[in-house]
């Protein structure tokens, strides 16, 4: 007898699905993007804090070229798309999430229209993709203080004996 899958992969959500999906969730709606690569306490405690400025929380990942891209290493990322977005869709806080291969997640942020846009407290606010737009639709943009100092790249370094 073979097992349901699981219900959180509900929770993942094609881009050309997201416009429908994420005018569909409570209101106000965070937006945040990242690569969440290798998930650790850093990213968890950040995404708490983000999913805490709103009702629902809509998460967009780098695709594994866009990773690449961004010149994290030649391995990088560890964990393709489709893991890193199953991982994201298990957590409680995340109502939504999908993905894009650009440079910036500004067509994600369109389709979303979130009322509050969040990043990590290395992205200054007005560094911020996106931000102007969101303010312009009279949201909110955040920039979460980093709570724990937490890496993948770090962490990948421990764990090769860097």
């Amino acid at each position: 007898m073979p097992y349901p899958r699981p219900a959180f992969e509900s929770k993942i959500c094609p881009p050309d699905d997201l416009p429908a999906r994420a005018a569909a969730q409570a209101r106000p709606l965070v937006f945040t993007n990242g690569c969440f690569d290798i998930l650790h306490r850093g990213h968890v405690t950040y995404l708490a804090q983000a999913r805490a400025l709103g009702a629902a929380m809509v998460i967009a990942l780098n695709t594994d070229a866009s990773v690449r891209r961004l010149g994290k290493g030649e391995d990088r990322p560890v964990n393709p798309l489709e893991d890193r977005l199953a991982v994201m869709a298990a957590l409680e806080c995340v109502d939504l999430v999908t993905w894009f291969d650009e440079d910036t997640p500004l067509a994600r942020i369109l389709d979303a229209r979130p009322e509050v846009l969040v990043k990590g407290g290395d992205w200054a606010v007005d560094r911020i993709v996106g931000a102007a737009e969101v303010r312009g639709w009279g949201g909110a943009v955040h920039s979460i203080p980093f709570e724990h100092e937490r890496s993948t790249t770090a962490l990948l370094g421990r764990i090769r004996g860097g």
